[in-house]
């Protein structure tokens, strides 16, 4: 059990005490502990800027991206609006969900007893705690380590195996790869993943929405959001290369995927409330935790 720590300044605000991880985490979850973590960077991208120290509480993250298979299965109880890839080759049951417009991500996410991470709690399960650049630490992402592009193209070189443009490539079913920090799959390539909140152009412009303990960004996160018109993608693709892969790269889209539609998918957390009651609820067909196997 971890225990609590001593509450510190965060963004000038009193961090509260961390929570301990439960002894179990919900099915196909893991736990993300509590605490000071460095957000952001000062050397990369200027919408990452400036790194700085954030305090998130223990919340928990599902293993694996979403999967094509839970979402439909989601929309066939009635629970999600419907959603389907605009590509071929992208729809096998355990290739994560890819084409849903931020709001089939938030409903999935309630479906399930969930939330859509914030971006803080979706980089603190990227990063850990010091600030890496990768789940796996600093060593530069490849194709051993992430579903990306590389020297022989769009999802380490491996084409979609029918329809146009096979060289675009796809995603792979999801834990293709080993998992990183906190035991997660696929934080960085493979799929995009929709978070919470709202884009701003910095975290210096963002200010203290952004700052503090559990910062959930502008407005909360809440909508309609004055000024604000893009939500947040995360973790790169098969489609690009190791800088788009970096656990602090920020990109922003439309929540409606309109008029460009783009190829995101997302994966959902639970606060430590919703964690207590999905382990006192069992599971439904179709829900996150459901048939998701890893590949090595």
């Amino acid at each position: 059990m971890i225990p609590a720590i001593v509450p510190a300044l965060i963004g000038g605000l009193l961090a509260p005490p961390v929570a301990p991880c439960r002894p179990e985490a919900p099915p196909g979850m893991a736990c993300v502990p509590g605490g000071d973590f460095i957000r952001g960077t000062d050397g990369g991208p200027p919408d990452a800027a400036p790194a700085a120290h954030v305090f998130v509480q223990t919340f928990y993250m599902d293993l694996h991206e979403v999967t094509f298979g839970q979402y439909q299965a989601c929309h066939a109880r009635g629970k999600c609006p419907r959603a389907y890839p605009n590509y071929s080759d992208f729809d096998h049951p355990k290739q994560p969900m890819n084409g849903v417009r931020w709001f089939d991500a938030v409903a999935f996410c309630e479906a399930a007893g969930k939330h859509l991470p914030t971006e803080a709690e979706w980089e603190k399960a990227a990063r850990g705690p010091d600030g890496a650049i990768y789940p796996w630490g600093d060593a530069p992402a490849d194709c051993a380590r992430a579903v990306i592009e590389d020297a022989r193209g769009k999802s380490c070189g491996v084409p979609r195996r029918n329809g146009y443009a096979p060289e675009k490539g796809r995603p792979e079913v999801v834990g293709s790869r080993p998992a990183g920090r906190y035991g997660l799959f696929d934080m960085a390539g493979n799929s995009w993943e929709w978070v919470q909140d709202w884009y701003s152009p910095s975290y210096a412009v963002c200010g203290s929405a952004c700052s503090g303990p559990d910062p959930q960004g502008p407005c909360g996160g809440l909508s309609p959001c004055a000024g604000h018109t893009m939500r947040v993608v995360r973790g790169g693709s098969w489609f690009w290369g190791p800088a788009h892969a970096a656990g602090y790269y920020r990109r922003a889209h439309t929540p409606e995927n309109a008029p460009v539609y783009h190829h995101f998918g997302f994966r959902c957390a639970a606060s430590l409330a919703e964690a207590a009651r999905l382990l006192a609820t069992p599971a439904s067909p179709g829900k996150p935790s459901d048939g998701v196997e890893t590949r090595r």
